[in-house]
């Protein structure tokens, strides 16, 4: 079992908040971390259908039978649970509650209607590479096909039946549960066509003529792989902050071994030689990137820089001073990947504090104008 760096902070955050939610991919150890994080709270589950009928009769009574802690999974299923814990906790300042739920979206809906300013909001994501510790010392290539899933590694299963069983459970729970779309095999295939376009932009006017579907179709599905945790979109660097959003962004995956899986990558060799290797590499190391930033309770702070010029792979903002990444699959170093952070060093001057390549190999140095490290320490 792995210790994840989000357990630090959830025991922190249980000393001043009443209720702590925890959002998160399916299956990437929301539940375990919750028992092990408040080993002596009770533990619920709202998906299971008796436990979801016994909770509606009284809501609030169901609550306060539980002062020294509850932890209530897919506490979406129940909207009405909120404006109860509302009450709750209003009354009952030492009681402690933790809601788990793999519905962003849904979850966060309640919140933000009835426990607004009451809520610790956590986002826990599939493990990380230094959660993994030792065991990510494998081939690169290894990693990338196996994906950070605790199911692949703390139970020793195959990755492609875990990514299998979460692609249907995902089909036939979050989507139909987010979005009434009777068509799943098309939505499955949007789902493979995002993958195949892993770090490039995202354009949904192009994957809409693919698909034969409007444009504000794909949108609308988009939506639903960001809110369920599935892919997101990194929005390019600006000055101006207002124009963030008017730019194309890129598209990403929370995790690898899920890329893998729906482009068909059945085993380490398959990806050595897949033209997406070095995509699928960028996207393993912008995900710990925004891992680190929510395990330790933060908000995601990158961006990507692209002109016609250049394009650097990770802008990260930091108050007034920017860091720049240029992210690379090679082993070994070459002058070429200095070129984009070269220019937009030149371009933002001092606002920039540093910057990195961020490769797979080994040597790691310090020139002047910036840092050559190992993807496994950034």
């Amino acid at each position: 079992m792995y210790q994840r760096e989000l357990q630090n902070l959830l025991t922190e955050l249980s000393e001043k908040w009443s209720v702590i939610s925890v959002t998160g991919p399916r299956q990437s150890g929301k539940t375990t971390l919750c028992k092990m994080a408040f080993p002596d709270y009770e533990y619920i589950n709202l998906e299971r259908a008796t436990t979801l009928a016994l909770v509606k009769q009284d809501i609030e009574g169901f609550l306060l039978q539980y002062p020294n802690g509850l932890i209530i999974d897919e506490a979406q299923n129940i909207p009405e649970l909120f404006s109860a814990l509302q009450v709750v906790v209003d009354e009952h300042k030492d009681y402690r509650y933790i809601l788990s739920g793999s519905s962003d979206f849904l979850l966060m809906q309640n919140i933000s209607q009835t426990l607004a300013g009451r809520v610790a909001v956590t986002r826990l994501l599939p493990l990380s590479i230094s959660e993994l510790k030792e065991d990510a010392n494998i081939d690169t290539n290894t990693l990338m096909w196996k994906g950070f899933y605790p199911g692949v590694w703390g139970d020793g299963k195959d990755p492609g039946n875990v990514y299998d069983s979460y692609v249907s459970t995902y089909l036939q729970r979050d989507v139909r549960q987010i979005l009434n779309i009777k068509d799943l095999s098309l939505f499955q295939k949007f789902l493979t066509i995002v993958a195949s376009r892993v770090g490039n932009v995202f354009i949904a006017s192009s994957i809409a003529s693919e698909l034969g579907v409007d444009y504000k179709t794909i949108q609308s599905w988009m939506s639903i792989l960001e809110t369920s945790y599935t892919a997101f979109l990194l929005q390019p660097f600006h000055r101006n902050i207002g124009k963030r959003m008017t730019k194309t962004p890129k598209v990403y995956f929370y995790d690898v071994g899920l890329v893998c899986h729906l482009l068909g990558i059945e085993n380490e060799q398959h990806i050595k030689t897949h033209p997406l290797r070095g995509a699928i590499f960028e996207n393993m190391v912008v995900c710990e990137m925004l891992k680190k930033r929510y395990n330790q309770g933060l908000k995601s702070n990158l961006f990507f820089y692209r002109d016609q010029t250049a394009e650097v792979d990770v802008i990260q903002e930091e108050a007034n001073k920017i860091k720049a990444y240029e992210i690379k699959s090679a082993e070994r170093f070459n002058q070429e990947f200095t070129k984009s952070l070269s220019y937009v060093q030149k371009l933002f001057g001092d606002d920039i504090s540093s910057s990195y390549i961020i490769y797979s190999g080994k040597e790691e140095m310090t020139f002047k104008n910036f840092s050559l490290i190992n993807y496994h320490n950034i």
